[in-house]
């Protein structure tokens, strides 16, 4: 009996295919959203921080969308590791925040050195989950 051979379009054996970080959230490209991003609440963990602002009325995104962007810092360590890190976070955030994002909000996932490539997935997930729930609590 042979194995079933893998679709040639690039999909999964079961039919579906991942969908993209950029299908599922806005990705924040330009300096300036980072740095209205930078200036607005945050909340650390032990793996990374985040950065959330929520945008104005007004400006030209759509209001309904979650927006996010990614750095690390030369503290990381190398490209290759700081690339490694952004891959971790761009895929917990793809997993976290169409559920528990907030529609209108700006979010900026900043890497840790030696820790946000190395945490077990799970827990970097657990960590983002918390410091959106932070984020979010009525502030009084």
């Amino acid at each position: 009996m042979t194995p079933p051979e893998a679709p040639k379009d690039g999909s999964a054996t079961t039919g579906e295919t991942p969908p993209a970080a950029s299908s599922c959230l806005n990705v924040l490209k330009t300096r300036k959203d980072f740095v209205a991003a930078s200036r607005a609440r945050r909340q650390g963990t032990k793996s990374m921080m985040v950065q959330a602002r929520k945008r104005r009325d007004g400006e030209p995104h759509d209001p309904q969308s979650v927006r996010v962007g990614f750095t690390c810092s030369k503290k990381v360590g190398n490209a290759v590791a700081r690339n490694r890190a952004k891959r971790r976070m761009r895929e917990a955030a793809r997993a976290v925040l169409p559920n528990k994002g907030h529609a209108g909000w700006d979010y900026v996932l900043i890497g840790r050195a030696d820790v946000t490539a190395a945490r077990p997935f799970e827990e970097l997930k657990r960590d983002l989950i918390y410091a959106l729930k932070k984020l979010h609590e009525s502030r009084t």
